[in-house]
């Protein structure tokens, strides 16, 4: 348990910070992309998957009542959901995870607008597609993360906020930008958070709490 809480001082601690450096933001609300996505998809890689899902959800609660009602909008609700179907995603090979993108297929597409451009859901094939390969590739597993996080989010979007189909048509060359980046920043942040736990497991500073995969470390963790 100490080492539980210890894990979950070290992510909270960075997890806050991070969310507090914008990338990008998100069409139709004040709500913003942070540094934080980049880095909560792992959090269940490494610590296990329910235990990083409530960490996240807490975090990002936390976030909201620090910044205050003010900055609180329809926006700010729907965001804390996406992320929590990446963290599942990243942390555990599960077939139940490809409904996620199915449904919000089907969700998106059951939407006026939404059906005129129904086009930009087949970005959220691509979860189904990287599936089988999800555990053999970091970069795969990453691209299925941060997408399955977009279909959530585009699913629930397209029915909260009325943005019309020339939006949606704009976006879909800044969603290929985006989601490859945020692609990238999940696996280096994988990759240096299970070098730097491994590290902390082997001079045992945190010992019996993380899983990190021996195929990422570098020579000097070894």
């Amino acid at each position: 348990m100490r080492n539980k809480i210890f894990f979950l001082a070290i992510f909270s601690i960075v997890g806050f910070v991070l969310l507090q450096i914008p990338v990008n933001t998100l069409a139709g609300s004040r709500v913003k992309f942070t540094l934080f996505d980049l880095f909560a998809p792992t959090s269940g890689a490494l610590a296990g998957n329910s235990f990083g899902i409530i960490s996240v959800f807490v975090i990002q609660v936390v976030n909201l009542f620090f910044h205050g009602f003010d900055s609180f909008d329809k926006g700010a609700l729907i965001r804390l959901f996406p992320t929590l179907f990446a963290v599942w995603y990243f942390s555990k090979s599960d077939k139940k995870q490809l409904i996620i993108p199915v449904l919000a297929i089907v969700s998106y597409n059951l939407n006026p607008v939404g059906r005129s451009v129904w086009y930009y859901s087949l970005f959220w094939l691509i979860p189904l597609i990287t599936y089988p390969f999800k555990n053999r590739f970091l970069i795969l597993k990453a691209y299925g993360s941060t997408f399955t996080a977009h279909a959530v989010g585009g699913a629930i979007w397209v029915w909260a906020f009325n943005m019309p189909a020339l939006v949606w048509q704009s976006l879909i060359p800044v969603v290929i930008l985006e989601r490859s980046i945020f692609a990238l920043g999940i696996s280096a942040s994988y990759i240096f958070g299970n070098n730097v736990f491994a590290l902390l497991a082997k001079i045992k500073l945190l010992r019996n709490v993380i899983s990190y995969d021996k195929r990422y470390l570098l020579p000097l963790v070894k």
